[in-house]
């Protein structure tokens, strides 16, 4: 298995062949959302063995499969032609037979899901008209990505889903990866990444700095808590009653210490991980903060520059890049 971290982004890849968008009653306002089950014809293809499944896969879900086989399983071309009987080889492990098994027993119903994209897709419909819908799918990824994203298609792993308490998960990913491994998951990581494709990060010269990159996730984090209602953003970072404590009370100085040290101005790979990623690894004043705690004041930037900019709009706030006036608070 590859890397269960890393998340595949593919994006604004066209084919001749590719889903429909999902339908859209423009005069009420209705976001009609239903999951496409890719992982039901994944399990009958290769665990059943059967041929009409993989037939399916090919001829219905053509994008989904490409995505599958060459991106994120990395089995070869999807036009080779034993490649068939390398993904029905690849998912017969044991192994993951029983993760198959077990996420399609847990996913057997997705009308949370369905109803929550139909939510989120609604809300970013009033404030974004023209914003594309996508086709919404679920697949199960083998541990690797857990959100695919290509044009008008949107993908989730329910194998990465299984919550912080499922056995397997022990020998793959420490316990600052668990806590983000949860059902509650998947709507703000779909949101999440398919908001990343169509508002990309610009990685130039001028707005790269660890203030900058905070700042976008954070842009992004703001427009995902607005549309799914979320009541915080400590909420929306899954961060505990004691975790919320610690940032409420050392916000302004976590500020200065990062200012102090030109954190914010950095470009330095490592700062920016020590205050981006899962693992709390940002000592601070000897003590170790949240998991992303980057990522959590970026967006309570964010929440200041709406709170400056109230006439703000959520186009505006996505197409925005130069939040540098936030630097002199």
């Amino acid at each position: 298995m590859r890397n269960p971290i890393l998340i595949l982004l593919t994006m604004f890849v066209c084919t001749a062949c590719h889903f429909d968008m999902q339908e859209v009653d423009m005069s009420s306002g209705n976001v009609g959302m239903k999951v496409s089950r890719y992982d039901h014809l994944q399990y009958e293809a290769t665990v059943l063995n059967s041929v009409s499944a993989l037939q399916k896969m090919n001829l219905d879900f053509p994008r989904a499969t490409k995505l599958l086989i060459e991106d994120i399983l990395v089995l070869g071309r999807v036009n080779d032609p034993e490649i068939n009987e390398h993904l029905c080889a690849y998912y017969s492990d044991s192994v993951l037979v029983h993760l198959m098994e077990d996420a399609l027993a847990k996913y057997e119903d997705m009308s949370f899901i369905e109803k929550g994209l139909a939510k989120g897709f609604k809300a970013l419909r009033k404030e974004i008209p023209d914003i594309p819908i996508p086709k919404v799918y679920s697949q199960i990824s083998a541990l690797n990505q857990s959100v695919v994203v290509e044009d008008s298609l949107l993908g989730f792993s329910i194998d990465k889903y299984m919550g912080a308490d499922y056995p397997l998960y022990r020998k793959y990913y420490y316990d600052s990866q668990l806590r983000s491994m949860t059902p509650e998951r998947i709507l703000p990581d779909c949101f999440t990444f398919y908001l990343f494709s169509l508002y990309p990060f610009r990685w130039d010269t001028k707005f790269r700095t660890l203030f900058d990159i905070i700042v976008y996730r954070g842009k992004i984090n703001w427009v995902v808590r607005q549309i799914l209602d979320i009541e915080s953003n400590e909420e929306l970072m899954g961060y505990t009653e004691e975790e919320e404590n610690w940032c409420r009370k050392n916000k302004e100085r976590l500020w200065e210490w990062m200012k102090s040290r030109e954190h914010l101005t950095s470009t330095d790979p490592m700062i920016i991980r020590a205050y981006t990623h899962p693992d709390p690894n940002v000592v601070f004043k000897g003590e170790k903060v949240p998991p992303l705690i980057g990522l959590w004041l970026g967006t309570e930037l964010v929440d200041e520059y709406v709170e400056k900019h109230p006439n703000i709009s959520m186009t505006e706030l996505l197409d925005l890049q130069d939040f540098r006036e936030l630097l002199e608070r």
